[in-house]
């Protein structure tokens, strides 16, 4: 009967570790998913930022240009408008900045991109 008994209690124990691990896991699943959404949360308070900046900033067909960039390369939209929060802290354009003008730091971003390429001997 010890036998019986040893084998109860193993088994009880292995159900208590088995049970203990799946409740460390949903919470860790809880964890990830709370941390995910608020990086979301965060993120779409940034961008919520920048839209706004960009109202004050950019005149209304600039605005439309920088909507079209958007649909096409949404990075190089945001680092677009990231660069114009930062030369606008910097006082370094006078707001708003015309649709003429954005295309010309457009150009300077392009161009500053191409040049920073590496090459092979």
């Amino acid at each position: 009967m010890t036998s019986v008994a040893d084998d109860s209690m193993e088994l009880e124990a292995f159900r208590q570790r088995r049970q203990l691990e799946l409740q460390q896991q949903l919470e860790q699943q809880a964890k990830q998913q709370a941390d995910a959404e608020i990086e979301s949360q965060v993120q779409a308070q940034e961008q919520q930022a920048l839209d706004l900046a960009m109202k004050t900033i950019l005149t209304p067909d600039a605005r439309s240009r920088l909507a079209n960039i958007s649909l096409v390369d949404a990075t190089k939209a945001d680092v677009l408008k990231r660069q114009l929060v930062g030369l606008h802290e910097q006082q370094k354009i006078s707001i708003p900045v015309n649709d003429e003008q954005l295309k010309r730091i457009l150009a300077n971003l392009s161009k500053s991109r191409r040049d920073a390429s590496i090459r092979r001997i």
